[in-house]
């Protein structure tokens, strides 16, 4: 049986750093940086050993790239949340999983990664 595609925008195929944290209250507030492995404005697919559950918030900041933007390349800090877990671990232990981005906003300058 095939899956049914639920997703309402396309994904772009395309690596970019993020780096997240899991919030509420009993989350671990460790920062992991990691990178999407591919992305739309609605979400993102990544790989991570962190210990995320389906339905877990995130605080998100990740380089939108221009096919995604429209524009040229930008800083996003976003909020999140786990919409499913890919269980087959990568080579170094990581597993995947795709997040659905629920609102974001423009990094200031000031605050963006250095490149």
């Amino acid at each position: 049986m095939k899956a049914v595609e639920r997703r309402q925008r396309a994904r772009l195929n395309h690596r970019t750093p993020l780096r997240f944290r899991a919030a509420g209250v009993a989350a671990d507030k460790t920062e992991h940086f990691t990178e999407a492995l591919n992305i739309s404005r609605g979400g993102f697919f990544f790989a991570s050993s962190a210990p995320l559950q389906v339905g877990m918030p995130l605080e998100v900041t990740i380089r939108m790239p221009a096919e995604v933007t429209g524009n040229s390349a930008q800083e996003m800090r976003c909020t999140a949340h786990v919409v499913h877990v890919r269980n087959e671990p990568y080579g170094d232990g990581r597993i995947g999983f795709g997040a659905e981005i629920e609102k974001f906003q423009t990094v200031a300058v000031q605050e963006r990664w250095m490149s």
